[in-house]
């Protein structure tokens, strides 16, 4: 399978690419600058400056972008709106890195993570400019996308465990309350999902039992 990683130097992106390095994919890192992942092939190009025919002929698009700083919170929704242009009409599959905050605590659908009282203040932009990606995703007809978020507390120096619970629109928790997984074990569920393509055009999320 070919597979390119958009953002494949960010942490996230580093350890989708060494999975699907490790399961014997062709992967090609997207980056801006050198490729310090260990895809066997880099396309040096800013994300925005990405086209169609920069992605034509991969069997799946990681979109691995992100963005910390409030004032850069729109990018997120250029980033992927670049993305699908680019992919519109293909057979590339999607595969976006999302977030915690826009996923659901009620069955009606009505009141994200972000809303509740005890989220913290700090991440309300980046919950907010990546729920207003999300929203513009589900828009797109044209594209066959997956988003998968992480649990609330997404562990960059996290073990990988070489496990993890699928769960759905609603916010989940592990048998003990706690809700987390590890950067590696989220870089498991994306690969595993571009394998098998089970989740096309839907939000999934991801905790560890």
């Amino acid at each position: 399978m070919k597979i390119a990683v958009v953002a494949a130097n960010g942490k996230e992106g580093q350890l989708v690419v060494k999975e699907a390095v490790k399961r014997g994919h062709d992967v090609t890192a997207v980056v801006r600058g050198e490729n310090k992942s260990e895809a066997q092939h880099a396309i040096i190009k800013d994300l925005f400056d990405l086209t169609a025919a920069d992605l034509a002929g991969f069997d799946v698009v990681v979109d691995a972008f992100g963005v910390w700083a409030p004032e850069d919170q729109p990018q997120h929704s250029t980033s992927l709106k670049t993305l699908c242009d680019a992919l519109s009409g293909t057979d590339t599959r999607l595969i976006v890195v999302g977030g915690a905050g826009s996923l659901y605590v009620d069955v009606e659908h009505k009141t994200q993570v972000k809303d509740l009282p005890t989220f913290p203040e700090a991440f309300i932009p980046l919950a907010n400019g990546m729920g207003k990606s999300l929203e513009e995703l589900r828009e797109r007809t044209d594209v066959k996308w997956t988003y998968i978020s992480p649990a609330a507390d997404f562990q960059a120096e996290g073990a990988r465990t070489g496990s993890y619970e699928l769960a759905g629109e609603e916010f989940t928790a592990n048998a003990e309350g706690q809700s987390f997984i590890s950067y590696a074990d989220f870089a498991i569920a994306v690969v595993d999902e571009a394998e098998s393509a089970k989740h096309v055009g839907e939000r999934i999320s991801v905790y560890t039992k």
